[in-house]
This record gives C-alpha cells, sequence and structure tokens, in this order.
C-alpha cells in the first residue's frame, strides 16, 4: 500500500487558515460585544434598566398651599403650562417641610421673592406649594408657563437620594401627561438662566439624559398599562 508524502507546504497552509479563523472569530466577538455595550448603554438612557419602576400615576402629595402674598405666592394665573422646571434647594440635609415653610413665612419677612409648586423631600415626600396654575417665584422668566420642581438633596453635590428621585421621575411624568407634555419638555432651571440648578443635573449630563428617559419610561408604561 502506497503512503501519501508528508507534504509541509499543505499542512503549514492549512495551519495558518485555522489560525486565520481564530482570529476572525475573536475579532467578530470582539464587534458584537461593543454593539451589545452601545446598545445597553442606549437603552439606559432611554429609562430602561436602571431600577425605576414607576409610572404616570398620580403620586401622594400632601397639599400646603402657602398664604397668598407678594413674595411667594402672588395668586396671578400662569399663561398655560408648557415646560416642567427642575430645581435644587441649594440647602443640603433640609426637608421638604423646612422650605415650604421658608417660602411661607417670606410673607412676613419680605427678604426675597421665591417659592416653587412642589418641593420633594429626602424621604420622597412631595409637598405642594403652589397650585399648578399659579406663577411660582422660581424660574424667571418661564414662571408664567411652567410648573417648577424643588429637589431636597443630603449633600452638597447636590445628587438626590433614591426617594428622592423617585418621587422626582412619577412626579414629573405625571405632571406631563396632565399637561400633555414629552420628557422634552421638562428641563433644568439652568436651561433657563445658566444657573448651577439642579447642580447634580448640570455637572452629570448623563445622568440628565437618564432622568428624561425614566420620565418617558413611566409615561409609556401607563400607556401600556392602560391597554
Amino acid at each position: 500500500m502506497k503512503r501519501k508524502k508528508y507534504n509541509r507546504k499543505r499542512y503549514k497552509g492549512r495551519a495558518e487558515k485555522k489560525r486565520l479563523y481564530i482570529k476572525i472569530g475573536f475579532a467578530i466577538l470582539f464587534i458584537l460585544t461593543i454593539v451589545f455595550l452601545f446598545y445597553s448603554c442606549v437603552c439606559k438612557r432611554n429609562g430602561e434598566n436602571t431600577g425605576i419602576r414607576v409610572d404616570a400615576s398620580k403620586p401622594e402629595i400632601d397639599v400646603q398651599l402657602l398664604e397668598v402674598n407678594e413674595y411667594s405666592r402672588p395668586g396671578i394665573e400662569t399663561n398655560g403650562i408648557t415646560g416642567i422646571v427642575i430645581h435644587y434647594t441649594a440647602n443640603p440635609g433640609s426637608t421638604a417641610q423646612e422650605n415650604r415653610d421658608y417660602f411661607n413665612g417670606l410673607k412676613d419677612s419680605g427678604e426675597t421673592s421665591v417659592s416653587s409648586n412642589f418641593v420633594i423631600g429626602l424621604e420622597g415626600e412631595i409637598i405642594q406649594c403652589v397650585p399648578t396654575w399659579e406663577v411660582a417665584y422660581a424660574s424667571n422668566e418661564r414662571n408664567y408657563d411652567t410648573v417648577s420642581i424643588e429637589c431636597c438633596h443630603p449633600d452638597k453635590s447636590g445628587k438626590f437620594t433614591k426617594k428622592t428621585y423617585r418621587s422626582l421621575v412619577q412626579l414629573t411624568a405625571w405632571l406631563c401627561e396632565k399637561f400633555g407634555l414629552t420628557e422634552n419638555e421638562v428641563i433644568r432651571h439652568y436651561d433657563v438662566t445658566g444657573k448651577d440648578c439642579p447642580k447634580y443635573f448640570v455637572e452629570n449630563e448623563k445622568e440628565w439624559e437618564l432622568f428624561k428617559g425614566d420620565v418617558k419610561a413611566a409615561m409609556e408604561r401607563s400607556e401600556e398599562e392602560a391597554k
């Protein structure tokens, strides 16, 4: 029986092809991994995979309207709501009740003109200070066509607690549905005047986009539940 002659070149060629295929396989795997990570980030920024599971239903609100006065609740009707403005208190560790009471006390002190339609506390509690159809002194030239939300924060970073953030997402989503708005009409005080408010969302643009994604997801969740 005649034995096949060993062909070194042919064997080497096959080995090189095998190595080439392995390299191509690893390259494809690398590309697929990059694509997966990219779409994971996109989904996250659109409000998915964040751990926040709320809808746009009306949250529990403690209505403590300010007394009508020229410094914090002028009693003037808005021109119609076209946006929601997010703020932070810039007073680390203060509570929603303390901020509400400060607004109300301005009727006596007259030291400045400031207020907000809502204040969200460190434990996620929501206090309403001014009706949504009335002007609050919070957003400068946008006072007459927006609803303002002040948020408490535990430290100088301005980052909200998980409970504050959760309530902010739900309240914002509910207000958007109430006034026929989308997440694109939700803005920061910074977007009106350039002020560093809310600080954490100004200094962390991706977190701001993530927040708007959570608001969008909350509204979509409500739509799906309504079907």
